[in-house]
Order: C-alpha cells, then structure tokens, then sequence
C-alpha cells in the first residue's frame, strides 16, 4: 500500500509501482491493465497479478490519489468499463521511485553516489 513519509515522499508496493508504470501515458480499464502487467511477468517468469488482488489495490491508489478512475459509455449490451488514468501525484510518485531504483543499480558502478545531503556508500 502507498505510504506517505516525512517530507511528503509516497512509498509505492511493488504492484502499485507495476500498476503507475502501467498507465504512464495511457488510460487503461482493469482487464487491460491485468493483461499488460500479466505479459510483463510473463516474460520475467513472474508471478501472475490476480483479479482478486487488481481492484483493492486500484481503489487503495484512487484514494490515496496516484491514479483517477473514470465509468467510460456503455458500450451495446456490454457492461460498463472503469478507465484509470495515472494522476499528477502518481506521477510524481512513480518518478522518484524510478529514479530511485536507478540510483540503486548505479551503486554497484560508482564508489559512491552523491545526491543532495545524501552519500551512498559501496560499503554495506
């Protein structure tokens, strides 16, 4: 679940970071993003997303405001679809997280990495 720390900073779960990784640029309805996340981790040999757990966790971002889900027109005789399309917030989120997880591959490269008030050490 997305939690906000000091400062402001929002710590995304894995899924949510699938999820916000997912939508960046594009408004999927669940099913669609279902089947993009399940290729992914298809492809990685990862564990596929259940339904099950795909809409509590797209609710818990709606409230927590990473993503906006929208009822599109009903379409004949078919059920209505709910389109999530990914928020300022979510992606402000999703970037740091990002640009965090690149810091972190880049610490085995450098000797140290220096950002702001903060040095990462190769020593742990």
């Amino acid at each position: 679940m997305a939690k906000k720390q000091d400062k402001g900073v929002i710590v995304l779960s894995s899924l949510e970071e699938d999820l916000l990784t997912a939508l960046l640029g594009q408004k999927l309805y669940g099913l669609e993003l279902l089947e993009t996340v399940n290729k992914a981790r298809q492809q990685q040999k990862l564990k596929q997303l259940a339904i099950g757990s795909l809409y509590p966790t797209l609710r818990r971002m709606e409230d927590a405001n990473l993503i906006k889900g929208d009822w599109g027109e009903e379409v004949a005789e078919s059920t209505r679809r709910r389109y999530y399309t990914i928020t300022p917030d979510g992606e402000v989120a999703i970037t740091r997280t990002q640009a965090y997880r690149k810091l972190l591959a880049q610490r085995g490269q450098d000797e140290s990495i220096k950002d702001g008030q903060y040095t990462f050490n190769s020593r742990f």
